[in-house]
């Protein structure tokens, strides 16, 4: 299928595709928006292939795009070209990158999971901004987790501040999405161990013993996590804090934590 050219707003593809920037729309058209060579690079290499390819006009040539397009239209997609000032307004972005596609979303449910693929998972509840969201994500491709599981009301991970802030992790990374009370029977139908940063009853984290597979709990940016929740965990550790804070921020928690499992489980 050859490239369509778009040169203005009134398009109603490209009244679509901007109107994914926006929860409800995305939510009633299982669609989302995710820009960036290397983004939608990692993606393509991950399986992910948008249904949609916008390319802003007058880019410099670069085999990779040629690469990407070449899979959007192999799999039956679409791609438009569009001058860069009406992609910005596409994206939202007053300097946005030379190319974004538009995916269909993924099933996330628990099911899709297995507890037992490896050896350490994250688990985020309540996470609220999206850049610590795609922290977690990135954090969880560096240590080499099985996934990352959102509890209860989190940010959306198909918003465009969270695709963004994954740095492509959204495609690389297993994700889960379920409620306190689905995840938590879930676990304990079968083998593995909760743990959580906490003040309550907790152990020193360097040194503790952390037993695959590893789920590695934080809990929301301003409250952290329901007292109940920390009780149900099977280990809970804390982190010295030498300075004036009294907290670490979550996803650095999270990262910190994972990495403390990760060499405790010889990874």
């Amino acid at each position: 299928m050859p490239r369509k050219t778009i040169t203005g707003f009134s398009n109603p593809t490209v009244k679509a595709v901007r109107a994914l920037r926006d929860k409800k729309h995305r939510r009633r058209e299982g669609r989302f928006l995710a820009e960036g060579l290397r983004l939608l690079t990692d993606a393509r290499i991950a399986g992910r292939i948008p249904e949609l390819l916008l390319m802003a006009q007058g880019r410099e040539a670069h085999p990779l795009l040629d690469e990407l397009e070449h899979a959007v239209e192999a799999a039956g997609g679409e791609v438009l070209e569009l001058p860069i000032e009406l992609l910005a307004k596409v994206t939202g972005k007053d300097n946005p990158q030379s190319v974004a596609g538009v995916y269909a979303e993924w099933d996330t449910g628990l099911d899709r999971i297995d507890p037992a693929a490896a050896p350490i998972w994250l688990v985020a509840q309540a996470m609220r901004d999206p850049g610590n969201l795609g922290t977690m994500l990135r954090t969880a491709d560096a240590v080499g987790a099985g996934g990352l599981i959102l509890i209860d009301d989190c940010v959306d991970p198909f918003s465009v501040e969270a695709v963004r802030a994954s740095m492509g992790g959204l495609f690389t990374v297993a994700l889960a999405q379920a409620r306190w009370d689905e995840f938590l029977p879930w676990l304990r139908a079968g083998q593995g161990q909760l743990v959580a940063a906490s003040l309550r009853d907790a152990v020193p984290y360097r040194g503790a013993p952390y037993a695959a597979p590893c789920f590695v709990l934080v809990g929301n940016e301003s409250r952290g996590l329901p007292e109940d929740y920390e009780l149900a965990c099977d280990l809970r550790v804390t982190m010295p804090m030498k300075g004036r804070a009294d907290s670490l921020n979550a996803a650095i928690a999270g990262a910190v934590l994972a990495y403390e499992v990760l060499a405790t489980l010889g990874g």
